[in-house]
């Protein structure tokens, strides 16, 4: 069986491994010891806190197999971006030029840099290790955050966000960066996605261009990819417009991966998830249903297969599961259908 879970300190050499196999683009893990035990530490810190509203906290979740104890995955949660640190993203939008006297008219594409999205709440760290990218795996890293939202609402933005890895290559060289550093850096993608990974974000300000960049005047190679995403995120990007996110124009500065977007109740899972009261019993069926509890620190997610009735107020559950997820009978727990 697997289970979502919140990380745990003892979680820290998965992590490591899980931030050597992400590569380069993975901003938000980079491979960092002192900073890895860091994100753990504020996560465990963020999920001990109360909270009446959005702030600095940051929810990192690990997919652990039940059976071997094996950590295959992680996904977080970043509760309001750019309060402490600025939050920077390109917005793709239109400049017009025109003259009736010459009867010319073009429109042509700008990059503006921005702060557009600060305060917002942020899904990150979304990776699965490649032998597990399978059955409903994908869907249950991604989609039980969604649940975690609708259960403690009063911890997250109405706006939420996330930022999808954008082109490059196997050698973490991207086309949109390459023209930035050929004109205003002198740095290559690897390093400087590294820097702003571990928070060093200084250099963005003091060397990014300050005014807006005529998308016509990029090498083709970089006009290519605005937009874009890796190969490895079109499963991510997928599943989340099927969530009803968005993408409204605005990329990542480095190498120009979409960011989409969705209001907290325009997301399918937050719209379709029902609370039910917890039997202890045999269940078997057909539907794929993914089950979280409603604690807190103690929060536990999965998926199995069903009989399921959303018009009934119980849901039956057998007591392996009931155990996975920390239930009892009569307790109550989140679900909705796959």
């Amino acid at each position: 069986m697997m289970i979502l879970r919140p990380i745990q300190q003892c979680d820290y050499p998965a992590l490591l491994k899980i931030a050597h196999e992400s590569g380069h683009g993975f901003t938000s893990l980079p491979n960092n010891e002192a900073l890895l035990q860091k994100k753990i530490d504020h996560s465990v810190s963020s999920f001990a806190k109360s909270a009446s509203q959005p702030g600095d906290e940051g929810y990192l979740f690990v997919l652990e197999d039940s059976e071997t104890g094996e950590v295959v995955g992680t996904s977080a949660i970043e509760a309001a971006v750019g309060l402490d640190d600025a939050f920077y993203h390109y917005h793709l939008s239109k400049a017009i030029h025109s003259s009736r006297t010459l009867n010319v008219y073009k429109a042509v594409d700008i990059l503006t840099l921005c702060n557009d999205y600060t305060g917002a709440t942020e899904l990150c760290t979304l990776f699965l290790k490649d032998g597990y990218r399978k059955n409903n795996n994908g869907k249950l890293l991604s989609k039980a955050r969604f649940m975690f939202i609708k259960q403690h609402r009063e911890r997250f933005a109405e706006t939420v966000i996330a930022e999808m890895r954008g082109v490059s290559n196997e050698n973490g060289d991207s086309p949109f960066w390459q023209w930035l550093e050929e004109h205003f850096f002198s740095m290559d993608f690897p390093t400087a996605d590294y820097l702003t990974g571990i928070g060093q974000k200084v250099f963005i300000a003091e060397l990014m261009p300050k005014y807006p960049i005529y998308v016509n005047l990029l090498s083709k190679d970089a006009q290519a990819v605005i937009g874009q995403v890796h190969d490895n995120t079109r499963p991510a990007i997928s599943l989340l417009k099927s969530e009803g996110f968005t993408f409204n124009g605005y990329v990542d500065i480095f190498d120009a991966g979409p960011t989409v977007e969705a209001k907290v109740d325009n997301i399918a899972t937050v719209r379709n998830a029902k609370n039910f009261t917890v039997k202890i019993g045999e269940n078997s069926g057909e539907t794929s249903v993914m089950l979280a509890n409603e604690k807190l620190n103690d929060f536990r997610a999965t998926v199995a297969e069903l009989t399921f009735d959303a018009k009934n107020p119980e849901i039956t559950l057998s007591q392996e599961i009931a155990d996975a997820l920390h239930l009892q009978a009569g307790d109550t727990v989140t679900a909705t259908s796959l």
